[in-house]
């Protein structure tokens, strides 16, 4: 998926806010349908996320199979923390990430893939995303603590994003990480303040998973250095026009999954002018397409699963994010403490 560039982007700050008057609470106001639908059509369809019987046959493709689930899971297990104990959404998302634990045979068909394909780095980030929700496999663990020590391991060559996933994935999982984070964010589009006009749809999803590998799937916002967090609050605003311009929904829930991820108060001009948004383009059902004109069709499966399963997912983990945030900054305001995920952590 790509998007033309965010036109108009050269301005300063003061021109960034997205089209349309942000009215204030409208993000709040429809964030909680937008949540519970999305996460109601992932239920009904976690059917379409099973694995096929061939799954480890070395021509099945991953992007089709252990991609769609491995999203299920890091997904469903950040709204699961993001929400409130005993509430739909909790108990939904919960559901959600014991299926695909099941779906992988509690960890054993990913040991299997690590056993054929030691030093890929997706089926251990797949077994990170279990492991950081508490639920582990002794024999990939054992097998995966040799080769993760390895020189080999410690010099995959891959892009500065996808090593900061790498390096996330080994926190999450308990282990020695195998380079400096801080180092591998400065060499990032994001970690480089790169020019605001030359985001695209590339460098966006670099510089979304950049963020997500760097605060733990939005669970640890203060591992965002300061620059970086002035240059997010400066520039999100104008990039999410310009997704919004260009119907790139998946790419805007990405975003505003990245505004909702920040140390301190939340973007509330940038939450309530694009929600609102975003709310209209979901359909009746809970699903969001990744890109187009949104269709008017009422049928119960208006889009392709592959086409909207990820938007999908992306809407209930950005909005789960959006919530805790502007809960949080409310209680704050409130005098009641502070709210999760603000302790302080280093990268």
């Amino acid at each position: 998926m790509t998007t033309t560039a965010t036109q108009g982007s050269r301005g300063g700050p003061e021109s960034q806010a997205p089209r349309g008057h942000a009215s204030p609470g409208a993000a709040l106001a429809v964030l909680p349908h937008v949540l519970r639908t999305a996460l109601a059509w992932t239920d009904a369809h976690r059917g379409e996320f099973a694995l096929p019987d061939d799954v480890l046959d070395p021509r099945t493709q991953v992007n089709a199979t252990l991609k769609p689930l491995g999203e299920l899971a890091q997904l469903c297990s950040t709204v699961r923390a993001a929400t409130a104990p005993g509430t739909p959404e909790h108990e939904v998302a919960g559901d959600l990430v014991t299926y695909a634990w099941e779906q992988v045979a509690q960890g054993a068909l990913l040991l299997e893939l690590l056993r054929t394909e030691p030093f890929a780095a997706y089926p251990y980030e797949i077994y990170a995303a279990f492991a950081g929700y508490g639920l582990r496999h002794e024999g990939f663990e054992a097998l995966a603590r040799p080769l993760t020590a390895t020189r080999a391991w410690a010099h995959t060559e891959q892009h500065a994003n996808r090593q900061l996933g790498l390096i996330n994935s080994e926190r999450r999982v308990g282990v020695l990480t195998h380079t400096d984070a801080g180092a591998v964010l400065s060499r990032t589009w994001l970690g480089g303040l790169a020019e605001p006009w030359t985001f695209e749809g590339p460098s966006g999803y670099a510089l979304t998973h950049t963020v997500f590998h760097l605060t733990d799937w939005g669970r640890m916002p203060d591992r965002v250095p300061e620059k970086t967090d002035a240059y997010l609050r400066t520039w999100l605003p104008a990039w999410a026009d310009g997704c919004l311009e260009s119907g790139q929904w998946d790419l805007t829930g990405e975003l505003l999954a990245v505004g909702a991820s920040l140390p301190g108060p939340p973007p509330l001009e940038l939450l309530d002018a694009v929600w609102p948004v975003l709310a209209d383009v979901q359909h009746a059902t809970g699903c969001v397409p990744e890109t187009g004109v949104p269709v008017q069709d009422p049928a119960p499966d208006p889009y392709p699963f592959i086409d909207c399963y990820h938007s999908t997912l992306v809407t209930a983990f950005a909005a789960a994010l959006s919530l805790r945030s502007l809960r949080s900054s409310r209680s704050l305001t409130d005098g009641a403490g502070f709210g999760p995920g603000r302790e302080r952590h280093t990268p």
